[in-house]
């Protein structure tokens, strides 16, 4: 654009001169403030990870199992000891639809009641050991020097330490130990793994440039870590927990099975020790098939669960499930070696071309 402008000198008829005096006119967009998250996209965000098929199928089968646990004394047609001497060792019927144990118990009703202590003492335990594991491994994956190795040995530590025996031991301690110990000590030797992978993921997230600006801003420790590093390692931790909640239930099953649990402390695992003790193995097998099929089934949900994180967080795991996903709908067949091709008119197909070159051949 131009803007005229007067030199203040005469043309020698009088009239001023006028020249012009170039000047870039830049024409800008109008300044819009940028679109703020709203708490129901940051939630979103968040929960991006479930929401592949695995992980929802995982979350209702696991769901299923807590609503159970909330409302045993209302779903369980009976009381986990209340004893029926009509029905000893009972099959299946309608009455019983689990059968009896051989006092009489109601085996659906031990399954239901005994669903607590085993969702209670997993999550509390993976609560205990996450909360060890974002403490030690990200502090240790940020800071540099003998405090990051100390950390790491720490860490090492309680990666080679057995940890059934020394639970064992923790719990021969106690004439009843409350799932609370239990929990405590599951979350306490199961929290080293879950710090192992997250040192190693923070130490590559502090060379990013987010880090570096932060750090440069003057941020403390505990905002950097906080607000910067723990968002990008949000699947990590919820692959973490998930994780732990697995080992923690089998740990709990397993000691129940063995006896160190008091059998008063009803669960999965106390009910496969009383059939393994009076002789329930292979006759009976109502009083020990369901909760086994229990361990299984909450096993194969936790792991779907697990399948579909590792699938946000792989990038080509991400992109091969859209693939499959995409040909699903398109009606094609997924595990089929031979891809359809599809003419597009007005360009000769492959086989006319071969054909073509087979008769040039021939000549």
């Amino acid at each position: 654009m131009t803007v005229p402008t007067s030199t203040g000198s005469n043309a020698p008829d009088g009239t001023p001169v006028v020249t012009g005096m170039p000047e870039t006119a830049t024409l800008r967009a109008p300044v819009t403030a940028a679109p703020q998250k709203t708490f129901r996209t940051q939630l979103a965000q968040a929960f991006a990870m479930f929401r592949n098929r695995k992980s929802i199928a995982g979350l209702i089968i696991l769901g299923v199992f807590v609503v159970v646990a909330l409302l045993a004394p209302w779903i369980a047609p009976y009381g986990p000891t209340q004893k029926d001497r009509t029905a000893l060792r009972q099959p299946p019927s309608f009455e019983h639809w689990l059968g009896t144990t051989h006092m009489g118990e109601d085996v659906l009703s031990q399954i239901i009641y005994g669903t607590r202590g085993v969702i209670v003492v997993g999550f509390l335990s993976a609560v205990i050991a996450t909360i060890i594991a974002i403490a030690i491994g990200v502090i240790a994956g940020y800071l540099r020097g003998w405090k990051s190795e100390s950390l790491s040995a720490l860490t090492n530590v309680f990666l080679v330490i057995p940890g059934l025996p020394l639970i064992i031991i923790v719990a021969s301690q106690f004439d009843n130990p409350p799932l609370i110990v239990i929990a405590a000590v599951l979350g306490i030797t199961g929290w080293a793994w879950g710090a192992r992978v997250l040192r190693a993921q923070t130490m590559s997230l502090r060379n990013r440039d987010f880090i570096q600006a932060a750090r440069a801003n003057g941020e403390p420790l505990r905002r950097i870590i906080a607000i910067e590093m723990l968002p990008n390692l949000m699947a990590l931790i919820a692959s973490s927990f998930v994780g732990t909640v697995t080992a923690a239930i089998l740990g709990l099953t397993t000691l129940a099975f063995i006896g160190v649990i008091p059998v008063n402390n009803l669960n999965w695992g106390t009910i496969l020790f009383w059939a393994q003790q009076n002789g329930a193995f292979p006759r009976l097998w109502w009083w020990y098939v369901p909760a086994g099929l229990c361990i299984a089934i909450i096993g194969v949900a936790l792991s779907l669960i697990n399948f579909g994180i590792d699938e946000y967080v792989n990038p080509r795991l991400r992109s091969a499930g859209d693939r499959a996903r995409a040909m699903k709908k398109k009606g094609l067949d997924v595990n089929d070696p031979v891809t359809a091709v599809r003419a597009v008119p007005g360009i000769p197909s492959n086989t006319n071309s071969t054909q073509n070159t087979t008769q040039n051949a021939k000549r």
